[in-house]
């Protein structure tokens, strides 16, 4: 089964805030707007996403799910992210399941304010077990 939730008015609204103020160089807590070629059509596909960076490694998380931009990436591989006019490519790589845990806690350490209500329930003070228990449907990506 896909995991995917579908964004509501109020998401659309907050992202659309969200995506002017990056495009106009104000990063919203760590916000980009990522830029990855459609896996059909080949345009330049864009949505908001917050970079984590951790450890010295940096992330993107999909909270939704299995969205179309996580698609696209997994078959273009790479993408842009943008701030204002400052533009950086990347390449990434799909992280499996049992590398997520860590990741997804300090996700939800940051932006749980903003997205704990995608993750059925779980926290950044959650147990190993229940975060590695939902971790198959939050696709992770580290970007280089």
């Amino acid at each position: 089964m896909t995991r995917y939730i579908e964004p509501t008015r109020m998401d659309h609204l907050f992202n659309r805030t969200v995506a002017g103020l990056t495009r106009l160089g104000i990063s919203v807590w760590g916000s980009r707007i990522l830029y990855v070629r459609g896996r059909s059509s080949g345009e330049w596909r864009t949505t908001p996403v917050n970079m984590l960076t951790l450890n010295g490694s940096r992330y993107l998380v999909a909270p939704r799910g299995i969205t179309q931009w996580v698609r696209n990436l997994r078959v273009a591989g790479n993408g842009e992210l943008h701030v204002g006019r400052r533009i950086e490519t990347f390449t990434a790589t799909e992280l499996s399941d049992d590398e997520k845990p860590a990741i997804l806690r300090a996700y939800l350490k940051r932006w749980g304010w903003e997205v704990g209500r995608f993750f059925e329930g779980i926290n950044a003070n959650a147990s190993e077990e229940q975060v590695q228990a939902i971790a198959s449907g939050f696709p992770v990506f580290r970007i280089n």
